[in-house]
């Protein structure tokens, strides 16, 4: 019997998954390929069926993995220090031609990852920042921001055909 004055979910079982506290499943050989242990399957995907063959063809020279950028310094404020607000790139590639670009691996962007792609843009005007993410049925890595053009004309699309 469930009581009025207490809400569903108090009396619902929830089975509890193995996660971090950052919602990243804790089995690393999910997100794992040639020893790298990668924050995430997407981002493993993109270093093993992306990044790897560039490199092996030659047109990737370097690259990095996880470097930090500060986005703003430490500061002090009314006698106490804020820490700095620091963002770590997925990836940094440089091609053959000096092109460097920072990417990021994106699956749904959060508030934050927002606002620091904004301050990334602000701080290092002269760097490529690009959001990839893969979406099978727009032909597999696409740009994000064209991925969502591409979601929302979709989802217009389909609200005009069922009126």
């Amino acid at each position: 019997m469930i009581s009025i004055d207490r809400p569903y979910f108090f009396y619902k079982e929830v089975e509890m998954t193995d996660r971090s506290k950052f919602n990243v499943d804790k089995d690393k050989s999910k997100r794992s390929y040639n020893g790298i242990i990668f924050d995430s399957v997407l981002e493993m995907k993109y270093y093993r069926d992306v990044l790897c063959p560039l490199v092996e063809s030659g047109e990737v020279i370097s690259y990095e993995l996880q470097k930090p950028y500060e986005l703003q310094p430490k500061f002090v404020h009314d006698g106490k220090t804020v820490l700095p607000i620091k963002y770590v790139a997925d990836f940094v590639v440089t091609y053959k031609n000096g092109v460097t670009e920072v990417i990021d691996t994106k699956g749904m962007p959060d508030s934050v990852a927002i606002l620091k792609r904004k301050l990334f843009w602000y701080c290092y005007p002269d760097i490529t920042y690009k959001w990839i993410t893969y979406a099978k049925k727009f032909g597999g890595w696409i740009d994000y921001d064209e991925c969502k053009k591409l979601r929302n004309a979709e989802k217009k699309r389909k609200k005009t055909e069922e009126n």
